[in-house]
Parts: C-alpha cells; sequence; structure tokens
C-alpha cells in the first residue's frame, strides 16, 4: 500500500514544468488564478505553439517553386472523367434490343448466321439493310408477322414456343431435348433450408 503512495510521488516529482512544453500558457494574473483553480497546476493547455509545429509556415513556399506530385495516367485530368476510373462500379452495362433490331435481325439474318437467300450482295444489300431497318422503325413486329408468317418459324421451337435458355443437355433431336436445370445451375434435390408450405 506504502509502495503504491511512493510510485505516486515518484510519478507527480518526475512532472515536466511547464516552462519546459511546446504550449501556449497564460500569463500574468491569469496564469496564478490558474494555478490556484487548477487541479493539477504543471497540466499544460495541450495547445501547441504555432511557431514551433508550423514550420515551415504554410504560405512560406513560393508556389512555383514546389511541383505537385503527379501520377499519370491517373491523375491526368484531360479525356479522364471519374466514371472511367471507378473500378467499384465498372460493371457491365445493360444492352437492349428494339423491334427495329429484332425486325433487322429476323429478316435478313445476323452477321454471325445471315439469310443468304434474302440478303443481297453489294450495295443491293447495303440498300436492302437500310429498307428493313426503316420498315422495323415504322412498323415493327407486328408489321413484319402480318407480311411474313414464315419469317419466325426459324426462331421458334418445335412445338412453336421461344426458345429456352441455355441447353445443357444434350439429345440426338431438339424435339427430344428437355430444359432441365441441374445441381450446379439451380436448388440441389435435398435444399437446406427448410421450406413451408
Amino acid at each position: 500500500m506504502t509502495r503504491g503512495f511512493v510510485n505516486a510521488a515518484k510519478a507527480t516529482n518526475n512532472a515536466i514544468s511547464i516552462k519546459q512544453k511546446y504550449t501556449v500558457q497564460s500569463v500574468g494574473v491569469w496564469e496564478r488564478i490558474r494555478r490556484l483553480l487548477a487541479v493539477d497546476p504543471e497540466r499544460s493547455t495541450g495547445i501547441p505553439l504555432n511557431a514551433q509545429f508550423r514550420n515551415p509556415t504554410p504560405g512560406s513556399l513560393p508556389p512555383l517553386a514546389y511541383d505537385d506530385p503527379v501520377t499519370i495516367p491517373a491523375g491526368d485530368i484531360a479525356d479522364n472523367p471519374y466514371w472511367k476510373r471507378d473500378a467499384r462500379r465498372s460493371y457491365p452495362q445493360l444492352s437492349t434490343v428494339r423491334q427495329a433490331d429484332a425486325v433487322g435481325l429476323l429478316t435478313v439474318g445476323s452477321k454471325a448466321a445471315p439469310k443468304d437467300d434474302v440478303l443481297k450482295i453489294g450495295e443491293a444489300g447495303e440498300q436492302q439493310l437500310v429498307a428493313v431497318k426503316e420498315q422495323g422503325e415504322e412498323g415493327g413486329l407486328a408489321a413484319l408477322f402480318a407480311q411474313d408468317k414464315k419469317s419466325i418459324q426459324g426462331v421458334l421451337g418445335a412445338n412453336g414456343l421461344p426458345p429456352s435458355p441455355c441447353n445443357i443437355n444434350t439429345a440426338a433431336k431438339a424435339s427430344q431435348s428437355k430444359y432441365e436445370l441441374g445441381t450446379e445451375n439451380g436448388y440441389p434435390d435435398k435444399y437446406s433450408c427448410r421450406v413451408f408450405v
């Protein structure tokens, strides 16, 4: 017990005086009043001296003598907006297919699988593509189906239904193919969560 008091007394003797601290203190009568009313008179205010801790001062350096560190190309302002550098939101953008695009795909096919019997070669083909695009923008899919009902038969399945998502099951004929979700793409047979009906 007495050893604790001795250690506390030694700790107070090791306290640094206010004159040795680099802090702003009151002077004159206010210092005497502060010492009289303070719990620990040797405790400083904690406000650092500006001349001591702000050297060189903020405005002392000439602005032309200092070069800001710039990282190229991230720090280059020209043609470098934030949305291009934002890696957190760089998810794939959604794409849309309008009715005019669908009419063009059903009429003349795509670049990967063109309909050779319909699509013309050369400048006539370019004019045909422009005409198909204008037709799709004016009438849409309804006008195409009213004009030519066989254009969609190549896209639909055997039963006249639209195609299912990518089929994992391989079958000899398209009619034998059955679309099923496996355990990798869907829920397993024994689902871990309880289901209430």
